[in-house]
């Protein structure tokens, strides 16, 4: 997982609240084992509708989606975030998001912001009107602000997923930095029992 300290760029306004992770990700795209490819999938049905925001060519590229309340509601499914960080989007601003679905974007670096409901219809207004109006996350100081205008918002972060994310600390990346801590732990095992330290030196190898 990389680190993120910052996300600065241009946004895309989807202007709708309670988006579930089935329409984030339809389930017939659940079939791929990889965690990589699902971006071409995102919003695959409302993308049939040529209006659709992601349609928009003024918003290819951005890095930053706006989105309304109860974004990622719905089942648990970790391909919504797969699906997301795959089209290129490194932070989300909402009111507020489905519990699950934040907490599966802090396993990846995908930061979510929550802000309130007139800030986001701020970013919102804004992004609509000015497409390339660029949106600064900064994770470090946990503020979000628009360049050139003088407008900052604070927003609240958990200590520990800002650990992670300014570290780039996915689950496995957590467990590694106790590598000797486990293997001091094996060593004092019976020999019979099954061990996992060979288990750690391949996983940190590959990393």
């Amino acid at each position: 997982m990389k680190k993120v300290s910052q996300v600065a760029g241009k946004a895309i306004p989807l202007n709708r609240a309670d988006v579930d992770t089935d329409q984030i990700i339809p389930k017939q795209f659940l079939k791929r084992i990889e965690r990589s490819g699902f971006g071409e999938f995102a919003f695959f049905d409302w993308k049939k509708d040529p209006s659709f925001v992601t349609n928009d060519p003024r918003h290819a590229g951005a890095p930053i989606l706006l989105a309304q309340q109860n974004f990622g509601c719905g089942s648990s499914r970790e391909h919504a975030v797969w699906a997301i960080e795959d089209m290129g989007v490194a932070a989300i601003i909402a009111p507020s998001f489905g519990d699950i679905f934040r907490t599966n974007c802090s396993k990846v670096g995908l930061v979510t912001v929550q802000l309130p409901q007139q800030d986001v219809d701020f970013l919102m207004s804004r992004s609509e009107e000015l497409p390339d109006a660029p949106i600064v996350v900064d994770v470090a100081k946990q503020t979000v602000t628009v360049p050139g205008t003088g407008w900052e918002r604070r927003f609240e972060v958990d200590p520990f997923v800002k650990h992670r994310l300014l570290n780039g600390l996915d689950d496995i990346g957590l467990t590694l930095q106790h590598v000797d801590a486990i293997a001091a732990f094996e060593a004092k095992r019976d020999p019979l029992k099954p061990t996992t330290e060979g288990a750690f030196k391949e996983t940190a190898k590959f990393g």
